[in-house]
């Protein structure tokens, strides 16, 4: 039986070299040896999306796309079909799950520059696949039925309206209809369920292809492939297997344990995930009291809300999508990772990161005076990272980068900044306070709570 395994092998192995394939993709695939706990975000990605696939083809089997059937078709997905509770919850929470992965991989590119040469076209590529994911969700959102749902996509959609010549016409061909109707339902799931899924696995795999042909960037943001040993191996370099598929397992089993506890016991996140007005079927006749879409769109959907034209703000909320494309031509600094770049982007960067966050805090709030100007003041905040880091980023006073790659997380002594040695001289005194001291501190503030 060996022998006939062994030959049937040679046989397969001869038309078709899957084994060969992986060991180059996984065994002579050499990436960085400091790789931290932030690139581990694309490997969680690929997980995302091999869960949403699954789940979405199982409930595909049992959802309807009609409008008078899609809301309660549903309901018996959650009540009827065995484990279809569990189902349909793993896909919601998926969804929201794969924007936190793909938020914190897009961070990692900017925080390490690994948008920069030679890896434009990986993060055009990676920009692509972004967009498409959130045409997917907002064409995934609409098919429950519920009151959100329905209005969100009825607010939307007529956003298209405001391109002057065509808007109105491009709102009714994507409708299918004069309002949301039956025939929005089935286009927009034809292109959730077959189009736009196999448009992004294809883009996924280009994607791939560029990491692999360019090399994976690191927290040094040195190019392995330029210091290599006689054989040709990078110095800087180790296999992926089994170095880096071991750390992905288990930073993929903590994953799936928090993925789990919101799955079996927060799977609408307080309203987050799965908002309450869509347990509603979908009416027609009555508005929710504040329409709001779900909180991975919140960010550009308060961008939109800060201007006050319908046509300024459907260009700004189209504009910061857009300049992310253009990334890899704004910032002009020959340095990549921020570790040796000026306290000035450090500054501009965590500038950019609040006001992405306060935008998404404030694209859930009703529209008041006060957060209109909030959004404003974020949103020239976010638009000036990109407008200006043309001009900044070729002054900066960079550090010098090493030749060779350091550690994956720079210790604590080695930091350089006033912040880092109060820190340091924060740890040292608790390390050196008595134990009575501190034992009297941890009961005084519990008295203090109680």
């Amino acid at each position: 039986m060996n022998r006939r395994g062994d030959a049937f092998r040679e046989w397969l192995e001869e038309r078709l070299p899957v084994g060969q394939f992986l060991e180059d993709q996984l065994l002579k695939y050499y990436a960085p040896k400091n790789f931290n706990f932030l690139y581990f975000f694309g490997s969680l990605a690929l997980l995302v999306l091999v869960n949403q696939i699954a789940t979405g083809i199982i409930l595909a089997m049992h959802y309807k796309p009609d409008a008078k059937q899609a809301f309660d078709s549903v309901e018996y997905i959650m009540r009827d079909v065995d484990w279809g509770w569990l189902i349909r919850y793993l896909h919601s929470t998926g969804a929201s799950l794969f924007f936190v992965v793909i938020y914190m991989h897009m961070f990692r590119g900017l925080f390490y520059g690994s948008f920069k040469k030679p890896r434009e076209l990986l993060w055009l590529f990676g920009m692509v696949i972004f967009v498409l994911l959130m045409g997917e969700a907002f064409m995934g959102y609409l098919l429950p039925w519920g009151q959100m749902s329905y209005w969100g996509a009825q607010v939307i959609i007529s956003l298209f309206g405001a391109i002057p010549v065509v808007g109105e016409d491009l709102a009714t061909w994507i409708r299918g209809d004069y309002v949301i109707a039956d025939a929005t339902l089935n286009r927009f799931f034809s292109l959730h369920v077959i189009a736009i899924p196999l448009a992004i696995l294809g883009l996924v795999v280009l994607h791939l292809a560029a990491l692999r042909t360019v090399g994976s960037n690191n927290p040094d943001g040195i190019e392995i492939k330029k210091n290599r040993d006689l054989v040709g191996i990078p110095k800087d370099g180790i296999p992926f297997h089994p170095y880096y598929t071991v750390k992905d397992l288990y930073v993929a089993g903590l994953f799936m344990t928090i993925f789990a506890w919101i799955v079996f016991y927060s799977p609408e996140m307080g309203g987050l995930f799965l908002e309450h007005p869509n347990f509603d079927p979908a009416d027609p006749m009555k508005t929710p009291e504040h329409i709001q879409p779900v909180w991975y769109f919140t960010p550009f959907y308060s961008i939109l809300r800060a201007i006050p034209s319908k046509l300024g703000g459907v260009v700004a909320m189209g504009a910061s999508i857009v300049v992310l494309f253009l990334l890899p031509w704004l910032d002009r600094c020959p340095v990549k990772s921020i570790r040796y770049r000026s306290p000035l982007f450090k500054i501009a960067l965590t500038a950019f990161v609040i006001s992405f966050l306060g935008l998404g805090v404030l694209g859930t709030k009703p529209v008041t005076e006060l957060y209109t100007m909030m959004a404003r003041g974020f949103s020239v905040i976010y638009f000036a990272f990109f407008l200006l880091m043309p001009i900044f980023s070729s002054v900066e006073i960079t550090q010098p980068v090493p030749t060779r790659v350091t550690e994956s997380v720079i210790p604590l002594s080695q930091r350089k900044g006033f912040q880092w040695r109060l820190i340091e001289e924060g740890i040292r005194a608790l390390q050196h306070a008595p134990l009575r001291y501190q034992l009297n501190n941890l009961l005084a503030r519990l008295r203090g709570k109680n």
